[in-house]
């Protein structure tokens, strides 16, 4: 048997190397060597036709965003110009059979003056996708940080904005029940209406921001819809709005209130926009079965806004939710996406048909039926309302909000005193708390907020009857309170129906 040459050693030794090897002389890039592993890498191996300055193209250079790789900048022109080993951390291959090879490359001139250039190339795929995935991770942290950031200064503001609602909403109500004037009650009564509503979009949102519970009841399709009729047509003033409400059992589904309200705005807002403030807006509701004639079929509502714009281009119709300004006639940023994010939380679907030259688009929401109909709700007179007696110890850093609450109090026969922190509740509690029946406590108060304050009045009397009240919905933190031992709670801005109900049932 023939002994192996020192030639024929390295040869083997070279095409069994775990990294590509190409060597070139110079300077017009002749081919010299190039081993299995590189063929490997490229699909293509090696090709003694490509001369110096054209590697891109046979090779499939390309950088990791996809552009072809500038060929004063591929390792054999580099090595030559720079006179030195060079690393390029950023080269793709991408071979004909489609798939990319993401690769560390490292150029070597040899001898001096140099007569060849030896590239090195090392698959590293797992590193890329490592570190595209920790930088993905990463992004993903500094978007939950500003949507904290967002909950924060939301949290913030609502609680200020729902203060404000909430003395609006009580001063109002007590107005209406002693006015006398049929058009100036029905105006107040009206300011009550806009004020809960207002509340609810506001609830709503903080439920997007800081991940609130949501109220799922079930809930009247036509009713959310008859109850915005006013609000709606003075927002699109100009546009001639119609109703036509055909669902059957009122249109009835499981769903929280002030997120299919927040639905049904932004699929109308979204409308006004594609008529451009003039032109018609429908806003009906209908039924929907699986499979017609089946006895057990499912049904559905339809909730459908249809206005007589433009229409959607076809070549944008499939990215009207995308995040972000929207380039379609009709859009309104984040709206949208938001609204199609609530409708599938709901186990619902969102259909689009987007009408062109002048057809106008349909924007139809399916939403699975309740079993059972919604209650019908009624507002209580001011006889209805549950009365009581007893001191009743108010706490709230805010001034007006103490005032509106001990003046609400007082109208369904309680005493109450006021306490303007923790601190001071406590200190009240502890000096009179055989004397007072109750204590109406907000949850978010500097210094001492809600949480440490009940415990406060819980070390002074295990009993304690407290009835909490937040500008959030039932979220994590308020269940964490309640799950302490506090009896009742409710959301801020609340209806004196809703306080003296609260009560009622604290002070029994």
């Amino acid at each position: 048997m023939a002994v192996p040459s020192d030639h024929d050693i390295i040869h083997a030794l070279g095409e069994d190397l775990p990294v590509g090897l190409w060597v070139a002389r110079v300077p017009d890039g002749e081919l010299i060597y190039a081993n299995r592993t590189f063929a490997d890498l490229t699909g293509t191996g090696a090709r003694t036709s490509v001369p110096a300055g054209r590697h891109g193209e046979p090779y499939g250079f390309y950088t990791r965003d996809g552009a072809p790789y500038p060929e004063a900048k591929l390792p054999f022109a580099r090595a030559l110009i720079e006179r030195r080993v060079v690393i390029l951390d950023d080269l793709t291959i991408r071979r004909r059979d489609g798939r990319n090879v993401d690769v560390r490359a490292v150029a070597r001139p040899i001898g001096d003056p140099i007569t060849h250039v030896v590239v090195t190339f090392l698959d590293v795929g797992r590193e890329v996708a490592a570190e595209r995935a920790r930088a993905e991770s990463e992004q993903r942290l500094r978007r939950a940080q500003r949507f904290e950031a967002i909950g924060v200064l939301a949290s913030g503001i609502a609680h200020d904005f729902n203060n404000l609602i909430f003395g609006i909403k009580l001063i109002a109500a007590e107005l209406a029940a002693a006015e006398q004037d049929p058009k100036r009650r029905a105006a107040m009564e009206m300011i009550d209406g806009i004020t809960e509503r207002s509340a609810l979009l506001t609830r709503s949102l903080l439920g997007f921001v800081r991940r609130s519970k949501h109220r799922v009841l079930p809930v009247g399709v036509n009713d959310v819809v008859t109850s915005m009729t006013e609000l709606l047509a003075r927002t699109l003033s100009g546009v001639q709005l119609t109703f036509e409400l055909e669902a059957n059992d009122r249109g009835t589904v499981v769903a929280d209130h002030a997120q299919l309200e927040q639905v049904i705005m932004t699929l109308v807002l979204n409308a006004n926009d594609a008529v451009q403030g003039v032109g018609r807006v429908v806003v009906r509701t209908a039924d929907r079965t699986s499979s017609l004639g089946h006895p057990d079929a499912a049904r559905f509502v339809l909730l459908e806004v249809k206005d007589d714009g433009p229409g959607i281009l076809p070549e944008v119709s499939d990215r009207v939710i995308d995040p972000g300004p929207t380039d379609f006639v009709g859009g309104s940023d984040l709206g949208l996406s938001s609204m199609f994010a609530i409708v599938e939380g709901h186990g619902g679907t969102v259909e689009v048909d987007a009408g062109i030259d002048g057809t106008g688009t349909t924007m139809r929401v399916v939403l699975p039926a309740a079993r059972r109909q919604a209650a019908i709700k009624s507002s209580p007179t001011p006889v209805d309302l549950p009365r009581g007696n007893g001191l009743v110890l108010v706490v709230d850093d805010d001034q007006m909000v103490r005032k509106v609450i001990a003046g609400s109090l007082g109208s369904l026969g309680y005493k109450t005193i006021e306490a303007t922190s923790g601190p001071h509740a406590i200190e009240v509690y502890r000096a009179r708390h055989a004397e007072i029946r109750a204590v109406v406590l907000d949850m978010v108060m500097p210094g001492m907020a809600g949480k440490a304050t009940y415990l406060g009045l819980r070390d002074v009397d295990s009993n304690v009857a407290v009835l909490l009240m937040s500008g959030h919905t039932l979220n994590e933190q308020v269940q964490e309170i309640l799950d302490l031992g506090v009896r009742s709670f409710v959301s801020k801005p609340y209806s004196t129906a809703a306080l003296a109900a609260a009560i009622a049932e604290l002070t029994r």
